[in-house]
């Protein structure tokens, strides 16, 4: 079958080689050039964040997980498997994503936890350098005989002109095709800095101050950040850079003195759930929508890829 994918991020590539390994003729029509997508925005550790139903993100984020693990093997794609932690501020923590982790170990010892803390889930999971992971994975498109059209388009009909199907997978910009009153914007902030040697991520999502995390990379550190349902702006905010500085130094008192390298602001495809499912247009013809993975792009793009890969199949 000829499939036409809206969509050039994450999301888009991974259904684009999934469709292509399965047999079918594939073009990825995509607005952005690879490092202008929010997903090369991404701090990219396994995590499911921002993103329900519960059980469908287990499993898909369940595939994910093996599909990185086995990835990891390869220096080039920029997967890594990597310990950190999972920090909790309230005695019974949600731990229901742990569902899909193969090892957790609970930190209860308060000498083992900054301020605040009350436990921590430790576990090693997948950490993905999106300025390797990206290019790896158009390069494995391209190799594989995926068509990739660098074009911006103004409605489906316009995607139809390259397959019988259309897969849409454009983030937050599925809704100028969609008309999703449950896609949102969520506003995330970040600041890079140069690694000094550390390579432990934590997420502090339950901070009182703001959402922070720390995702180590090869040569630098991506830490955030925030989480702002509804907010277009995608101007940097020096006050939020230094609530995210304050609080990352306060945890992990080894970046105190690490430089910064880069800034970067994202828009995540908020929705109130995943939306995998295939939807006909008004003239019948098929359109698999998959878009709305809110922080969880990454941790899901390979369950996602083959869940529409399935879907292609029934039809």
């Amino acid at each position: 079958m000829r499939v036409a994918i809206v969509g050039g991020g994450v999301i888009g590539l991974s259904c684009a080689l999934e469709l292509r390994d399965a047999g079918h003729d594939v073009t990825v029509l995509a607005r952005d050039e690879l490092g202008d997508t929010t997903s090369a925005r991404a701090g990219a550790v396994w995590f499911p964040f921002r993103s329900a139903p519960a059980d469908r993100v287990l499993a898909w984020g369940a595939r994910t997980f093996e599909r990185f693990e086995a990835l990891a093997a390869d220096p080039a794609t920029g997967v890594r498997m990597q310990r950190g932690r999972v920090l909790h501020r309230s005695p019974a923590p949600d731990l229901w994503w742990t569902v899909a982790v193969p090892s957790v170990t609970t930190i209860d010892d308060p000498a083992e936890l900054p301020d605040g803390v009350l436990s921590a889930s430790e576990c090693t999971v997948p950490v993905i350098d999106m300025s390797y992971y990206l290019p790896w994975l158009q390069a494995q498109c391209d190799a594989r005989g995926v068509q990739t059209r660098r074009t911006e388009i103004s409605a489906l009909e316009e995607a139809f002109e390259h397959g019988e199907l259309v897969v849409l997978a454009a983030g937050l910009t599925s809704n100028d095709f969609a008309a999703d009153a449950d896609l949102v914007p969520v506003r995330g902030q970040t600041v890079r800095l140069k690694n000094p040697g550390y390579f432990e991520w934590t997420i502090d999502d339950a901070n009182p101050d703001g959402l922070t995390y720390v995702i180590p990379r090869r040569d630098e550190i991506v830490c955030g950040g925030t989480d702002e349902e509804g907010e277009w702006g995608l101007d940097l905010d020096p006050a939020v850079e230094a609530g995210v500085l304050e609080r990352v130094r306060a945890l992990i008192p080894e970046l105190r003195e690490a430089p910064i390298t880069s800034r970067a602001v994202g828009l995540r495809p908020g929705r109130r759930e995943v939306r995998v499912e295939t939807i006909p247009d008004a003239q019948g013809r098929p359109v698999i929508h998959c878009y709305g993975h809110g922080g969880s792009g990454v941790t899901l793009s390979w369950g996602c890829a083959e869940a529409v890969a399935a879907l292609t199949a029934q039809l």
